[in-house]
């Protein structure tokens, strides 16, 4: 197979992401003829159709989505091996300073707790790397599908439960056992480490006499195997559950009375006097949140950089 050339990568990240050829031409600068040239020529040396073409544009196939993720992730590594040579350059008069963009991906409390002391003291050291930072809901792919799909350099992902998270620097394959729609494992060939562990508590409004009368408040996110088997083992959780939109809204609505949660402890560092905290005891369930990052860029001195840095709060 000839392989494909960074600009056949770009057309096909652009249609990919604009959703048809001549929105990808307008955003590349060139002709939709040469962009349809392009994708044909890539579908021939890679000996798959990339693409389904229709009236209201073109969609990737279960090849081309591959393509595409793999492209994005390709063309990263030409955007990073300029920063990575000029660091090595100034390496023998210093040490090497990381520099550039650095993209990452976390879900609302790890981006709220976790990474704004990393990232401040990685660019007090660094202060050429500009942080990017998306919130992504950890359902589906999650902040690890960020990754894998070329759109993150690294991701603050939940890993799992601490029995099934692999050793750290080490590559996670998928799990089993998941509820459908949320995480279930890593993407083949991503590397993760841990970087915390969250115990779950019980809260409930202040004061209440009896907490565990009220309706059970969770929202999507709140799910893996490692909590729903735990919970299905508690006699006193109710069955009936008010669906919230995040983890803020559960907790606002517990200090308003409307029910009782359970939530890890990232969740439960915005908590009011408005509500009361209980350990579940040490039987009580446990998620790992640690990092994602391809084989790649974990050897990239911005990527390690905060990865060192994250390290640096567990305990």
């Amino acid at each position: 197979m000839t392989e494909l050339a960074p600009q056949e990568l770009r057309v096909l990240v652009a249609v990919a992401e604009t959703g048809g050829f001549s929105a990808a031409a307008n955003r590349l600068g060139i002709t939709q003829s040469a962009v349809s040239h392009s994708v044909r020529g890539s579908e021939a040396k890679v000996g798959a159709v990339l693409f389904d073409r229709g009236r209201t544009g073109a969609s990737p196939t279960p090849a081309g989505e591959r393509a595409v993720a793999l492209g994005r992730r390709i063309l990263r590594l030409y955007e990073v091996l300029g920063a990575e040579a000029r660091a090595a350059g100034r390496a023998p008069a210093g040490p090497a300073a990381a520099d550039g963009v650095l993209r990452i991906a976390a879900f609302r409390s790890a981006a709220l707790h976790l990474l704004p002391p990393a990232l401040e003291r990685l660019t007090a050291r660094h202060p050429g790397i500009r942080p990017e930072v998306r919130v992504v809901r950890e359902l589906g792919a999650g902040t690890a599908g960020e990754v894998a799909a070329g759109r993150a350099d690294l991701a603050i992902a939940t890993l799992g439960a601490p029995g099934d998270v692999p050793p750290a620097g080490g590559s996670a394959g998928p799990s089993t056992g998941q509820p459908s729609g949320l995480p279930s494992g890593l993407p083949d060939g991503l590397l993760s480490g841990e970087l915390t562990r969250e115990a779950y508590s019980l809260v409930h409004p202040f004061g209440h006499p009896d907490p565990k009368a009220l309706p059970l408040l969770d929202w999507d996110e709140n799910c893996g195997s490692y909590t729903r088997n735990w919970w299905r083992a508690q006699d006193w959780i109710p069955r009936a559950t008010v669906k919230a939109e995040d983890d803020a809204m559960v907790l606002t609505m517990v200090g308003r009375g409307l029910g009782m949660a359970i939530l890890p402890e990232l969740s439960l560092r915005e908590a009011t006097d408005a509500v009361e905290i209980a350990g579940l005891g040490p039987e009580g369930p446990v998620r790992c949140v640690g990092y994602v990052t391809t084989p790649e860029l974990a050897s990239t001195l911005a990527v390690r950089a905060l990865i060192r840095e994250l390290r640096a709060d567990r305990g």
